[in-house]
């Protein structure tokens, strides 16, 4: 950046005055605080990761240097809770991604299930990519998957939980057609977000009273790439 384009002094220790006056005005709204999802709360809270943010870019540009502290920003929030207060029923939506790291492990496994399965299907589905997908989903649970992804030659990417509140459950067959669709991210009770972008492997930043202890999968050990297959359980 050039000097003429750099922030001046004054306009730096304004931006530092405005940190100060949003955290006062976001403590004074937490000890305000109506409920557990207070609006006030929530804007305060806004306000202060820009003003924040604001202060963070204008001190690198102009000192280069940078805070000890991140908050991160609206975007990166849920918004408030709108949903009722003791839900009747709930919608679990789930996204796991998947890189197809090892496509003949992947054939491999879809053609032992079809071995051991009396259906009648035949072999012809296990021969591509795209019908050992459609075998091996169709025959084990999502979480058995998520358990054995490398023994399907898969490798995770990112994943996510959400839980969405509902007045009522809804009828059969009611939302088969579109159901990612008319999601409201105010009746998020919670989610869970997996992804190698966090230190942790979880944004706990978008959570609300849950331990990270609680967040763990009981998972059996992920075997070993180079194991050799070993038959599965078909029979289910």
């Amino acid at each position: 950046m050039s000097d003429a384009a750099q922030p001046t002094a004054a306009e730096v220790r304004a931006a530092a005055e405005a940190v100060k006056t949003a955290l006062d005005r976001h403590l004074a709204a937490v000890e305000r605080r109506s409920g557990e999802d207070d609006p006030a709360v929530y804007e305060a809270f806004n306000e202060l990761a820009a003003a924040a943010e604001t202060y963070d870019e204008l001190l690198y540009d102009r000192y280069d240097e940078v805070t000890p502290f991140e908050i991160p920003g609206a975007e990166d929030t849920l918004p408030p809770y709108t949903g009722p207060e003791e839900p009747n029923a709930l919608s679990v939506l789930i996204r796991r991604d998947y890189a197809v790291a090892e496509p003949h492990r992947l054939l491999a496994q879809a053609q032992r299930v079809e071995a051991a399965d009396d259906d009648g299907r035949g072999a012809e589905a296990s021969a591509t990519v795209h019908g050992a997908l459609g075998v091996l989903f169709g025959e084990f649970e999502p979480d058995e998957i998520a358990s054995r992804h490398k023994e399907f030659g898969l490798e995770e990417g990112d994943s996510t939980l959400w839980v969405t509140a509902a007045d009522e459950p809804a009828e059969p067959g009611e939302w088969l057609e579109a159901p990612f669709e008319q999601i409201d991210p105010q009746r998020v009770v919670c989610r869970f977000d997996v992804s190698a972008v966090f230190d942790d492997e979880v944004d706990d930043g978008r959570l609300a009273g849950v331990d990270d202890d609680d967040l763990e999968d009981d998972l059996d050990p992920d075997l070993d790439g180079d194991e050799d297959l070993e038959p599965l359980d078909a029979d289910r």
